[in-house]
């Protein structure tokens, strides 16, 4: 949960800095990357100077984020719990491990931003992938460490091998491809057992952040890396999914809240197989429709899509996001 806050914080100052939809910038300038196919130009960020009116501004919005996220978590997350002994908590089999995806998406989304940021400031591309491949694990590691000498709460290694993938994730394809062939998305839809949960899940916006059960994680990758066919366009991408539902509780159902009875239900996997379209790699002249677009690289675009869950069901839902 407290990966939504630092994600949005980053969103928000960097476009305050007026960097974040710059992100387009760096994948159609033809003095930067014209698109993220051209490997060519890539590779030529290298000899690329530094250009410090941009630089400056896009550290000033990381250390905003980091100094928002830890005032943040000092005087509001945890204001009421009590400061104990270091102590770590397992939590790998929780949610179904959805709070595990998401833990992975914020360290994608973060690196993802802090790569691109970088690359645009004229930061050589080698440095840009490491400094900027590695800001979501080390913003999220405090988060972490707070967690364990806080009641209630403990360090989970699991987070920060899940916050250490999303990293990797932007890294690793960085250095073996020049682009992100893979990535990594998220889609939210209100889920039916929120309002069976007398608040349990949360109400209103905050159903985004407590109930896990409308979460999904999508791996989006261009068609024609699998079908090698030229008519194919570039944006028309297959996604693979995994969600999970019936879930009012971390590791088990509770049976009520505030004193209202929750009704038993299934706790299940969900695997999902769907379409997609990667706006980056859309071909349009109009630069701040091309900015918009490379701006949404982290949302899963609603596709009919075919549901196999542990439940032993097969679903072909006409719309699924």
């Amino acid at each position: 949960m407290k990966t939504y806050f630092l994600i949005c914080t980053l969103i928000i100052s960097l476009s305050a800095k007026g960097q974040m939809f710059t992100l387009g910038d760096t994948l159609s300038s033809n003095k930067v990357i014209p698109n993220e196919l051209n490997n060519k130009d890539v590779l030529s960020q290298d000899a690329v100077s530094v250009n410090k009116n941009r630089l400056i501004p896009i550290l000033s919005g990381f250390s905003l984020t980091y100094i928002s996220s830890m005032s943040f978590l000092q005087y509001v997350w945890y204001k009421n719990h009590e400061r104990v002994p270091f102590s770590f908590y397992n939590d790998l089999g929780g949610y179904n491990q959805i709070d595990k995806f998401g833990h992975v998406y914020g360290g994608y989304m973060e690196s993802y931003i802090g790569f691109h940021s970088l690359v645009w400031a004229g930061v050589p591309r080698k440095k840009a992938v490491l400094y900027g491949g590695l800001l979501g694990f080390f913003l999220q590691l405090p988060i972490e460490i707070w967690d364990g000498v806080y009641e209630g709460w403990g360090f989970s290694i699991s987070d920060v091998g899940a916050n250490a993938l999303g990293s990797a994730l932007v890294i690793g394809q960085e250095l073996a491809f020049h682009e992100q062939i893979v990535k990594y998305k998220f889609s939210f839809s209100p889920s039916p057992y929120a309002s069976q949960a007398n608040g349990y899940l949360g109400e209103g916006f905050k159903e985004l952040i407590y109930d896990y059960n409308g979460h999904t994680y999508w791996l989006s990758c261009g068609v024609n890396r699998v079908i090698p066919y030229k008519k194919i366009p570039n944006w028309f991408n297959i996604a693979v999914g995994y969600s999970a539902g019936g879930m009012f509780g971390e590791f088990e159902n509770i049976t009520q809240f505030r004193g209202v009875a929750i009704p038993e239900t299934e706790r299940y996997r969900q695997f999902l197989f769907s379409l997609d379209i990667d706006f980056s790699k859309i071909p349009i002249r109009n630069k701040s429709l091309k900015r918009l677009f490379n701006s949404m690289f982290m949302i899963k675009v609603p596709f009919p899509a075919i549901e196999l869950n542990t439940k032993g069901e097969f679903k072909f839902h006409s719309l699924y996001y």
